[in-house]
Formats: C-alpha cells, sequence, structure tokens
C-alpha cells in the first residue's frame, strides 16, 4: 500500500470529486473534500469543509496538502471564473510544492496527434462555454511555473452520473489522443473506475502532462 497522502479535492460532493474521496478515503490517505455545502452522505474517513473556493484564503489553505485535486466545474458562479481560480491555485501550489490533479473533460482530447481538440469541434452549445474553459486551463498549464507538478486528467467519452458504470477495477492510461475501443467507437469509464486512476495517479510520479483514462 503506497504511504497515506494528505489529499484536498475541491468539489469534493460533485460526481468526479466524491467518487476521487471515496476512492482516496478507502485506501487510508487523508483527505478534505472541499465544497460549499454539506453532501448528503459523507464518506467515513474523510473531513468535509465547507468553503467557497473563489473566497480570500479558501485557496491558501487547501494547499497544506500532498496533493490537491480540483474538480470543479465551470457553470453557474463558476462560469468564466474556473480560469484565475486555478490560475492563482497553481500559483500558490508551485510554492507550497503541492501537486496539483486538474480533472477536466473529453472535448480537451484530441482524436489524433496534432488534431484540433474536439472542443474545437461540433460541441453540444449547452456545454461548449464550459468545453473551453476547461481547454484554457488545460492549454495554460505548460506555461505555468516551472516548479509546478501538474496533471490534467480528462475521461473518456462517455463518463458522468448519467452513465455511472459499474467498478471493474480495471482502466487504460493514454495521452491527449483520446482512447478508442477496439472498432473505433468512444469508449465509456465508470466514475469508479475513474476514481481509481486518479488516486493512482496521485500516488505515482507523472507530471506535467494531459492524461486521459478509459475502460
Amino acid at each position: 500500500m503506497a504511504e497515506a497522502l494528505r489529499i484536498t479535492v475541491l468539489g469534493g460532493s460533485g460526481y468526479a470529486g466524491s467518487s476521487t474521496v471515496r476512492e482516496a478515503a478507502s485506501r487510508g490517505h487523508r483527505v478534505v473534500a472541499v465544497q460549499r455545502h454539506a453532501p448528503a452522505e459523507r464518506v467515513e474517513g474523510a473531513e468535509y469543509l465547507e468553503a467557497d473556493a473563489t473566497d480570500d484564503g479558501v485557496l491558501d489553505a487547501v494547499v497544506d496538502a500532498d496533493v490537491v485535486v480540483a474538480a470543479l466545474a465551470p457553470r453557474g458562479d463558476l462560469a468564466g471564473a474556473l480560469f484565475p481560480l486555478y490560475a492563482h491555485l497553481a500559483k500558490r501550489a508551485a510554492a507550497e510544492g503541492t501537486r496539483l490533479i486538474v480533472i477536466g473533460g473529453w472535448s480537451g482530447l484530441r482524436p489524433a496527434e496534432g488534431a484540433p481538440r474536439f472542443s474545437e469541434g461540433d460541441v453540444d452549445p449547452r456545454f461548449a462555454d464550459e468545453a473551453r474553459e476547461m481547454v484554457r486551463v488545460l492549454e495554460w498549464l505548460p506555461t505555468a511555473d516551472p516548479e509546478l507538478q501538474w496533471l490534467f486528467v480528462s475521461p473518456a467519452a462517455v463518463y458522468g452520473a448519467y452513465a455511472p458504470g459499474d467498478a471493474t477495477g480495471r482502466y487504460r492510461i493514454g495521452g491527449e489522443v483520446a482512447l478508442t475501443n477496439e472498432d473505433g467507437s468512444p469508449t465509456a469509464i465508470s466514475g469508479a473506475d475513474f476514481a481509481r486512476a486518479v488516486v493512482d495517479l496521485a500516488e505515482g510520479d507523472r507530471t506535467r502532462e494531459h492524461v486521459g483514462v478509459a475502460s
């Protein structure tokens, strides 16, 4: 078993965040979940902090960890505000030596090496602004402080509360080119398996790259 880490999850009550909290706590890591409102169900072994990530001082506090998993979505009050929030978080993480794992979306991936990202194509208008804001974060990270240890993790095309799937304990890791099934069709990943991959990455030493995860 890996050495216990201090892992803070921003957006700990969201779909990706709550799954990550559950997986990390199950491995004995010291987990702090940060969200605006307490979740209906709490994960045993996790600590919950009710706070607004945009409030002064909150980000300065959450970097007191080995790893911060940033699982916020650029919607609602965070629409248009996530990039500056994550830029500040990255600056503080670099100064403190905290690893930063940003959970992004499938649309940040590419269909082939050198091809435009999916976000530049035909994106559902309901999600287009969110997709582009997350890609803005992704494309900025390589220009951030060179001391920052970061990963940007994208799930498979089919991922979310609408398709929770089953926990298989298996997943594949790729780069910024989207993984596909043998027949070339889009892949899926369950919430539990994606969280398993995120925590494995938190325990590992990969850094400064875009990672895709699929079943």
